[in-house]
């Protein structure tokens, strides 16, 4: 009998049977009368929009004149309600977004965006903008994330995304060819449809435009005439299947056709009347639904459709798996019976599953036929209890849920056996033995319908189907939960099915998830915290600022405890973002006690400092060692304070100090300098003074008798100034003296001179240029002024008069007086020079023996090196300079008689 009162209810199209469950009745809302609203549904058992339709003359009641958009869930519960103040004319359409914000365009292309608690989200869009400010938008149609407007003038816009908010001008339809060319470029399309970017070649969004006998195809650069068989046109209505490959549509002359999307018919059925339907709706992909004034109609590929009588408005809704049915007082789902319900519950059934759901009757009543019955199936049970498990996945009713988990559970038991063995294995499963995946598969389908139960519940108004919620996912449920401020179901959920790590907050901010399924049949939700989060964190951040929000007049204290009671359930939890929100809210002392509890440095320094902290900011940075945070805060409080109160900051941190200091070494001197002095670091002023006055020698304007070496010299000389109030620093003191001396020296001979050569080199570079240039009196007063030691002025002269080989001078030069560095330097810059005919005037003068061989054998005198040699009695000498003259035999046999004359011992 049971299987008889389920299946009555059905209805039969073609080969399958359709249903219609009631999910709630009767609606929690009062006096709501559905055909004087404008109304928007969520799919996947979202909530619902209404506003009182200002295109319609209605009689107001009692109610107020002003209008309302209120919004309800399913269930007809109200959620919240605002007054609708927009302005830029009358409201053309509004649906929801796949995130669940409420998406409403007005007369002059504003959008309007409200979120689930009828809060206005800043900033409106324009669809149209300044450039078409003259034209009204005339029609509208959604889907998923977008929307496609038609204006007065036949222009087509569309917004491919409402996160990007990018607006997209489409190609202009051509106005079709007539004599009354004028009359119909004004011409509006019958109707129009949309092929979602998810289902086209090109990616982006395809319209359907129905006008005059014909449809054109609208894309972002090209329009496209579809051809359509003869007789059919002008199409009145048109929807596309949910999977975008069919186009059903209302003809003129009164039948339903069902096209590809190339508008190849496949499928037509004469309807009954010729006025087109108020709404044309998918119930699934196997049968379309239009709605008249009392009768919706159910058409599918049969020739025999199913009629459903209303006395009251009804707003069809379409889902992934059938069409939710809104009437004033109640919503039902229209849907296809499920094959595992059908071989259960169909009329006359014998297969294996209705069976097993039999024989649980006849053991309930104590009846011997529930054995005869397993006899029956004992080949088969195995796929009989899986066929009860998923029934009970697609059943509303929670008694029939319980029923058809039972007969699964009884015919899991007799899998293997019969009588005493088989109560024995029954006990078993139930302990953690037997067969493993019936059993698990069991257990999965509690869970799901446990946590469909709660959410089917009125109050919380979610009415999804298994199928809806396994293509949602529990993690996109908890978010939706939690955006409708359901924490403690949202909690509650995620723990029961144990989530792991990461998995509630991760997936629900995953846009990965929504490419994978398709943007329409995914909800995310929009936090501002989206980091990897342990179960249950989500919801309770969500939470905790949910209640700051509400709570403004409880004191930060107090609310202080509430929040931190249910924060410490969580470790790891970001007390950051919490604190976020309450500084959002103008709580920024309820902000500074909640970052005090935040663990990580790197979420708590940044807000420390947008909520003033910065002192604490600098403290719990430095603490952390990490010099990327040090440097935040630095930055941060050097914009903010004044140089003295920021150099105070950091004088008693050493890490921050030292960072500062290195950082400004390299772009901040002067700001250096500052600090420096108001430490009374005078030395490492001067340091700096010192390093800027050679940064400003690298200027290739420097030069030439430039003006750029006056501030030079000045900066030196208040580095000597600088180092001279130190003791330590003498060294440093008379070091930048001399310098500034030595650049005003040169820098008076580039002016004398004209001659870029002389600021930056040394002494010895400057006196040796000098002597090159001829200017041997501004050499001797760089060597007087400088205390040049006599042996140094020497060695400079002989070497700058051989450059430039002026050799009268240099004989002169070593004429004056015995030279202080002999004579040598003089052999040294002649043979250099290649002049060896005048190092020989100086190589008899030299001293030692050795030094006179050594010269004589580099200009390649061997006779005279020989006799020098022998003076100096040094056997290795001579075997040098003999391997000097290797290749000149008279030389070497020179060298063999001086060593058999002297007997030198050790020369070969």
């Amino acid at each position: 009998m049971a299987n008889v009162s389920v299946a009555a209810e059905w209805q039969l199209l073609g080969d399958r049977y359709y249903r219609k469950p009631e999910l709630y009745h009767p609606m929690q809302w009062r006096h709501i009368d559905l055909s004087r609203n404008k109304v928007a549904c969520a799919p996947f058992g979202g909530p619902i929009a209404l506003i009182r339709d200002d295109s319609k003359i209605v009689q107001l009641y009692s109610e107020s004149a002003l209008r309302k958009l209120r919004l309800f869930n399913s269930a007809g519960v109200p959620l919240s309600d605002v007054v609708w103040k927009n302005t830029g004319g009358r409201l053309i359409g509004l649906s929801w977004s796949d995130d669940h914000t409420l998406v409403c365009i007005v007369q002059d292309g504003t959008v309007y965006r409200y979120n689930v608690h009828a809060e206005l989200i800043e900033p409106n869009l324009s669809i149209l903008g300044h450039d078409y400010f003259e034209e009204n938008v005339v029609e509208c149609v959604f889907w998923g994330n977008g929307v496609v407007c038609i204006t007065e003038t036949c222009k087509v816009f569309a917004v491919p995304d409402f996160k990007t908010r990018t607006v997209v001008r489409l190609a202009d339809p051509p106005p079709p060819p007539s004599e009354l060319e004028l009359e119909l470029e004004l011409e509006l399309p019958h109707c129009v449809a949309v092929i979602e970017p998810q289902y086209t070649l090109s990616g982006n969004v395809e319209v359907l435009l129905a006008i005059g006998d014909g449809i054109l195809m609208v894309e972002e650069d090209e329009v496209q005439a579809l051809p359509v068989p003869p007789g059919d046109g002008p199409l009145q209505k048109m929807v596309v299947s949910g999977n975008g490959r069919f186009v059903a549509a209302f003809t003129h002359d009164g039948r339903l056709a069902v096209y590809s999307t190339r508008f190849e018919k496949v499928f037509e059925y004469q309807c009954e009347s010729a006025l087109p339907p108020e709404q044309l709706a998918w119930c699934g992909l196997d049968s379309v639904l239009l709605y008249w004034d009392d009768m919706l109609l159910m058409v599918g590929p049969s020739d025999e459709p199913v009629r459903y009588l209303y006395d009251e408005p009804v707003v069809l809704v379409p889902e992934c798996d059938g069409v939710r049915i809104l009437t004033n007082t109640s919503m039902e789902f229209l849907q296809l019976v499920p094959s595992s319900t059908v071989s259960i519950f169909k009329i006359g059934s014998t297969s294996p599953a209705a069976l097993l759901y039999d024989a649980l009757d006849h053991f309930d009543r104590r009846s011997a036929k529930a054995d005869e019955n397993l006899r029956l199936i004992r080949s088969s049970l195995p796929e009989a209890v899986e066929a009860c498990v998923d029934a009970a996945g697609h059943e509303f009713d929670v008694s029939r849920q319980r029923t058809l988990l039972r007969a699964a559970s009884y015919g899991q038991a007799f899998c293997r056996g019969r009588g005493i063995g088989a109560l024995l294995r029954m006990w078993r499963a139930w302990v953690g033995f037997g067969s493993n995946f019936q059993r698990d598969r069991i257990q999965e389908m509690c869970k799901t319908l446990r946590v469909l139960n709660a959410v089917r519940n009125p109050e919380i108004g979610i009415p999804l189907s298994i199928q809806q919620y396994k293509l949602l996912t529990p993690s996109v449920l908890i978010g939706r939960l939690i955006n409708a401020h359901q924490h403690l179901l949202a909690l509650r959920i995620s723990e029961y099915l144990g989530m792991n790590q990461g998995e509630v907050g991760a997936r629900i901010f995953n846009s990965a998830e929504l490419q994978r399924i398709g943007s329409r049949k995914m909800f995310v939700l929009s936090l501002s915290f989206c980091i990897p989060l342990c179960q249950g964190e989500v919801v309770i951040m969500h939470w905790a600022c949910s209640k700051i929000t509400a709570s403004l007049a409880i004191p930060d204290a107090a609310l202080l405890e509430i929040l931190l009671d249910k924060l410490r359930l969580c470790k790891g939890i970001s007390y950051a973002a919490v604190s976020a929100h309450a500084d959002k809210n103008g709580r920024r002392k309820l902000a500074a006690m909640l970052i005090e509890h935040e663990p990580r440095s790197s979420k708590q320094v940044p807000l420390l400092l947008s909520i003033g902290e910065e002192d604490t900011a600098l403290m719990k940075a430095t603490e952390s060692g990490d010099t990327d945070l040090v440097y935040l805060v630095l930055f941060h409080i050097w914009q903010k304070k004044q140089p003295l109160e920021f150099f105070g900051m950091i004088q008693a941190r050493m890490l921050a100090r030292d960072l500062f200091i290195t950082y400004a070494r390299c772009y901040k001197h002067e700001f250096l300098k500052d600090f420096f002095l108001s430490n009374g670091q005078l030395q490492e002023v001067a340091f700096l003074l010192w390093k800027e006055s050679w940064a400003i020698g690298k200027n290739p304007m420097a030069s030439r008798g430039s003006p750029l070496h006056g501030p030079r010299i000045k900066l030196i000389e208040k580095a000597h100034s600088l180092f001279s109030e130190t003791k330590e620093h003498t060294f440093e003191s008379k070091a930048a003296e001399e310098h500034a001396k030595l650049i005003r020296m040169q820098h008076e001979l580039e002016v004398t001179t004209k001659q870029a050569i002389f600021v930056d080199s040394s002494i010895s570079d400057t006196i040796r240029t000098c002597i090159v240039l001829g200017n041997h009196r501004a050499a001797m007063k760089v060597k007087t002024e400088f205390k040049v030691s006599e042996k140094r002025w020497y060695w400079l002269k002989v070497f700058a008069l051989a450059t430039i080989r002026d050799w009268d001078a240099l004989e002169k030069f070593s004429k004056e007086k015995r030279p202080p560095i002999g004579y040598r330097p003089f052999v040294e810059a002649c043979i250099e020079a290649d002049e060896k005919g005048e190092a020989l005037k100086y190589i008899p003068k030299l001293s030692d023996p050795r030094e006179r061989a050594e010269s004589y054998a580099r200009i390649g005198m061997a006779k005279e090196a020989a006799d020098a040699a022998s003076q100096a009695k040094d056997g290795e000498l001579l075997g040098r300079l003999k391997l000097t003259f290797a290749q000149n035999a008279a030389a070497s046999s020179i060298f063999d008689t001086l060593r058999d004359r002297l007997s030198f011992q050790g020369v070969s």
